[in-house]
């Protein structure tokens, strides 16, 4: 009996024991469940809001906003409707005008120097890119500056005639402008007009080597607005095309020229440079609607 009694009452230690050290296992599992995670933790802190940006515009009538008159209307005047309320569009395009004459104003003559470029009697910059480069109410820090030209370029007499090399060199100089003021500079192709070889829209302008060119130099992105336009074109079925702008599809989207835009093609060229912001990931993309 005393052998039995002996038996019980280490088995009841034991088990005792084990029911301790169990305890005490679930009991420090527990605090330091509680030390990590604390009932009084401060709730994690609001995202910052977004920082207010300016996409600033430069180029041509194909890009400028309108007149009084109906037609032409640029696809830059409808660009800012595709972005929230933290981006505001500048459009400084001015229709009629090569990238030397936007930038340069008043400046330059009717005739050609030795090089084969209109000469500048002056090399002041017009008031619009002085105003772009003012240090206090100009491009900022964070900024986008969208440059579109090579239509006016391509004509063969001064003021607006632009060579390949001029037109290049005045690229840079605006990217570097913008790159200085910690801006995004961003690159088009020149807009394509509406031309037909039979049922196929083609391309048609001019300067999209010099373009690239610079993208390349600067690793400033590019948009092919040109090869965009023309797909665009193609997929409306544009072609072939009787030459009557003031019916059907065509006449909705051109004005009777071939090359300005109505409203709605305003709206459908602005939407081909947002989806390019999108598709190549450009952190503007995170502002579009």
């Amino acid at each position: 009996m005393k052998n039995l009694r002996t038996v019980i009452t280490t088995a009841l230690v034991i088990a005792l024991s084990s029911l301790g050290l169990s305890a005490a296992a679930a009991a420090d599992s527990t605090a330091t469940r509680c030390a990590a995670t604390p009932g009084a933790a401060a709730p994690a802190p609001r995202a910052a809001a977004a920082q207010p940006v300016t996409v600033w515009l430069a180029g041509d009538s194909t890009m400028a906003n309108p007149g009084s008159a109906r037609c032409p209307v640029g696809w830059g005047s409808q660009f800012d409707a595709l972005f929230n309320a933290d981006v505001t569009v500048r459009n400084q395009a001015v229709g009629g005008r090569s990238i030397q004459t936007w930038l340069y104003e008043g400046n330059v003559s009717g005739t050609k120097g030795s090089d084969g470029e209109c000469r500048l009697t002056s090399t002041t910059y017009s008031s619009r890119w002085q105003a772009m480069l003012n240090a206090s109410t100009g491009m900022k820090a964070g900024d986008y500056l969208f440059i579109q030209f090579g239509i006016n370029d391509s004509s063969s007499t001064c003021p607006r005639h632009v060579g390949p090399a001029r037109y290049q060199q005045l690229m840079t100089t605006m990217v570097q402008a913008a790159l200085a003021r910690g801006a995004h500079p961003v690159l088009l192709t020149p807009v394509a007009a509406i031309t037909c070889s039979g049922s196929t829209a083609t391309k048609n302008r001019g300067f999209v080597n010099e373009t690239f060119a610079v993208g390349s130099a600067t690793r400033a992105p590019v948009v092919d607005l040109q090869s965009l336009s023309v797909s665009l074109y193609n997929n409306l079925r544009f072609c072939p095309h009787d030459g009557d702008f003031g019916s059907g599809p065509v006449g909705a989207f051109f004005c009777d020229d071939r090359t300005h835009f109505e409203t709605y093609g305003a709206q459908r060229v602005a939407g081909l440079v947002a989806g390019d912001v999108r598709r190549q990931n450009l952190a503007l993309a995170a502002y579009l609607r």
